[in-house]
């Protein structure tokens, strides 16, 4: 399969795009230990809970499968079922207009917080003037997902990607089925021509008739025309059978018999796609939804990739996909497959060499496992009416401390010995900075609303003081420097104190003004959109650079949803900022495993300015 070359606005010579679809595999790689991102027999799936917000309420409810159900925040919709879809229903409607398509719609508000209240509820009082948003319920279904993937795939590796998604790395549990299936590879033949080395043999037939969908190698007829390679005719016979096809065969049944148990077990249908790498499984998942499984076979990758809309690629959008898209005037990934390496990397810099092979379907990307531990959780409220008076702030900070109670009491039953040592105040006022004020949290088994609530309402008077022109439009609480205390430590202070004299053993750390959250998981992030028809700055903390990120322009006054997607545009855009950073700073040129925050402060440089890539996810 070849493709010409780009030679400024010209064309060239000819080249392959894909090179390593049928890589040799040899007794030495099925037997190894270390099963790396180069391993020939690799498998990553991608496993997508379907309509996940919209199932968890019709679970909650006992609703039948069918019925179609939306969840809603405020008016704006937040997840739509599939059979709701079939009435044209999307997030994009108003939960009115939404009605008017389908008068039978059983409509949720998702669960809020209000004052009072321990535990967030489905009240039918809802007002973002006094409520906030919860997703704890969706986050325990989430858990339980997880916990369940862990039990059926003990020797798998898995990354909860989101709250609705988790990668798994089959590769090992693979590897291990595959020895039992065929016990003739487990010795090297006295005859093989070059001993451990030597290919293994040609692998069986495989029935992919019960194992999902499979991703076809040849072109669609619609795409058949535009296919430069010539290879159209080609039937999917006629691509010989691999063994890393029987991997992904075993994968298929692993995936299914896990998806089938996650139904069983807790009601919730999934969709998966099983490829080589993350990048691939993460395009196929999407192949056909819902309730389905899709598998993209090495020599199925050209004609799955071509076609694609390179921008729709994760940091291949925004500004570095305007800008090659205007240097090459291309706008799929089969035109920028006639684009060479150094015509690339003369125009975006060295590092252009991730791009260039994530075009050709290459990632080096590993699945780890998160740890269950967070390093902070955080509660916030952007508020549809800023706070003017002190006293006015106090309500607020009750319905925070009430999430932040229950999200610590539920990771407590996962880790029992859990321990935030600090608590964190943040008020914001537009696009001034957020003031802010923390101190050392004492250890108790039992953090009640109340006692997080009083530490607040201390640090809240730190924090505003005497101000006589108080407008906070944004307030924040979280718990930092989680860990895990030490048995024999409770056990002391629960035998000499009383749970109101218990104190930190650390030394309490010093309050600032300007104090910025460190590193918080994002999945115990919940921010919450304004009301219609209020105006508010989209902005948040980073969690890597503890910097505001501000959104350009006067604010979103218009609705949930727009204010929604300017924050997922600023999050994505700062993401990939730091993305291409790590990028630019990388040696090998390799893109990095595992995105991580310096564990100290690091020393104030002279900010130099970004070169290749990097500079094009900078923001002026």
């Amino acid at each position: 399969m070849t493709t010409t070359l780009w030679k400024g606005k010209a064309k060239a010579a000819q080249v392959d795009d894909f090179v390593d679809l049928r890589p040799a595999i040899t007794y030495r790689h099925l037997y190894s230990h270390i099963l790396g991102v180069k391993d020939p027999l690799r498998v990553i799936a991608l496993c997508d809970s379907d309509a996940f917000y919209a199932a968890c309420e019709r679970i909650r409810l006992g609703l039948d499968p069918t019925v179609p159900i939306v969840v809603q925040q405020w008016e704006s919709l937040i997840a739509v079922s599939y059979p709701a879809r079939k009435y044209g229903i999307s997030r994009m409607d108003k939960i009115k207009d939404a009605k008017k398509k389908c008068p039978d719609l059983a409509a949720v508000h998702v669960a809020t917080y209000k004052e009072g209240e321990k535990e967030p509820g489905y009240w039918s009082d809802v007002d973002t003037r006094t409520h906030k948003v919860s997703l704890d319920l969706y986050r325990r279904e989430s858990n339980k997902i997880i916990s369940l993937f862990k039990r059926a795939l003990p020797t798998g590796e898995i990354e909860k990607a989101s709250i609705d998604e988790a990668f798994i790395d089959l590769t090992r549990p693979v590897r291990e089925i595959l020895l039992q299936r065929f016990p003739y590879l487990a010795q090297v033949p006295p005859d093989a021509p070059h001993g451990v080395d030597s290919s293994l043999p040609p692998p069986p037939p495989i029935d992919w008739s019960k194992l999902g969908e499979l991703i076809p190698i040849r072109p669609t007829e619609e795409n058949a025309e535009e296919n430069v390679d010539g290879d159209s005719h080609l039937a999917e016979d006629d691509i010989a059978c691999t063994w890393h096809d029987v991997a992904l065969s075993i994968a298929a049944e692993l995936m299914a018999k896990t998806r089938e148990d996650v139904h069983q077990n807790l009601g919730y249908t999934m969709s998966a796609g099983i490829s080589r790498n993350k990048f691939l499984a993460k395009l196929t998942a999407s192949y056909k939804k819902p309730n389905s499984q899709s598998i993209l076979r090495n020599s199925a990758i050209p004609a799955y990739l071509r076609p694609i809309g390179f921008q729709k690629i994760r940091f291949l959008g925004g500004k570095l996909g305007d800008a090659i898209a205007k240097e090459y005037d291309v706008s799929t990934v089969r035109d920028l497959l006639a684009v060479p390496l150094d015509e690339m990397q003369s125009k975006f810099g060295d590092n252009a060499l991730w791009v260039y092979e994530l075009l050709r379907g290459i990632d080096r990307s590993e699945v780890k496992e998160k740890s269950a531990l967070f390093k902070s959780m955080l509660a916030s409220k952007n508020l549809p009416t800023p706070i003017t008076k002190t006293a006015d702030g106090h309500q607020w900070l009750r319905v925070l401390a009430a999430e932040l109670a229950l999200r610590l009491k539920d990771a407590r039953e996962e880790i029992p010995t859990l321990w935030p040592k600090t608590i964190v105040l943040h008020a914001r006022s537009g696009y001034e900075t957020s003031r802010s004020k923390q101190s050392a949290f004492p250890f108790t088994h039992d953090v009640t609303v109340d006692m997080i609530a009083a530490a607040a309402d201390k640090l809240w008077k730190e924090v505003t003081g005497n101000t006589q022109d108080l407008n906070v439009t944004a307030v924040q609480l979280a718990f930092t420097g989680i860990e895990t205390a030490g048995i024999g430590q409770q056990s002391i202070e629960g035998f000499f104190k009383p749970t109101s004299a218990r104190r930190s053993p650390v030394k309490r750390p010093r309050s600032s003004s300007d104090t910025l959250l460190p590193e918080t998981d994002s999945l115990s992030v919940v921010m919450e959109v304004p009301a219609s028809g209020s105006t508010s700055v989209p902005s948040f903390v980073c969690e890597r650079c503890n910097k505001r990120i501000i959104a350009e322009g006067s604010g979103v006054d218009d609705t949930e949803i727009e204010y929604s997607a300017v924050m997922a545009k600023l999050r994505m855009e700062h993401d990939d900022f730091h993305f291409a950073q790590d990028l630019a700073n990388s040696s090998d040129n390799q893109v990095p495993s595992q995105l991580k925050p310096s564990s100290r402060t690091p020393k104030r440089k002279k900010v130099s300015e970004p070169k290749g890539i990097a500079k094009f996810f900078t923001k002026k």
